[in-house]
């Protein structure tokens, strides 16, 4: 499968929804998942679900063009997924990420890299390898 092209976060999505659809699960967008401490809702950029087991994975989509806030603010949404009453991840791109950076989310077992995703969810919904 081609990889979609990720250039901003909502392109990051639409990438990780594609990739999703083209492996036969269910996809949602935006999902609603309760309320952080501070009162602001809390959401889950894409929700995949494979239909038959009905088990589903949150993902958290992380796209950075430079140096910046969203890779500050990585470690924090880690601990956040922790929130979600399903298991979750952070899928990243973009040429932003530092090599530190990178290697942290790698390491953490809870995030994976736009370009290895399709491998990483055939893994876990146990879905047959190309």
């Amino acid at each position: 499968m081609a990889i979609p092209e990720a250039r901003s976060g909502k392109s990051l999505e639409a990438a990780v929804a594609a990739i999703g659809r083209e492996l036969g699960l269910q996809v949602r967008r935006q999902v609603k998942v309760g309320r952080r401490i501070w009162g602001a809702e809390r959401k889950i950029d894409v929700v995949l679900t494979e239909p038959e087991l009905r088990r589903s994975l949150g993902i958290e989509c992380k796209w950075q063009v430079s140096r910046g806030t969203t890779e500050e603010k990585i470690p924090a949404t880690i601990e956040d997924i922790r929130a979600w009453p399903i298991e979750g991840i952070v899928c990243f791109s973009g040429p932003g990420f530092t090599t530190n950076m990178q290697s942290f989310l790698v390491a953490s077992g809870k995030a994976v890299e736009l370009e290895d995703l399709e491998m990483w969810l055939r893994l876990y919904f146990a879905l047959e390898a190309v």
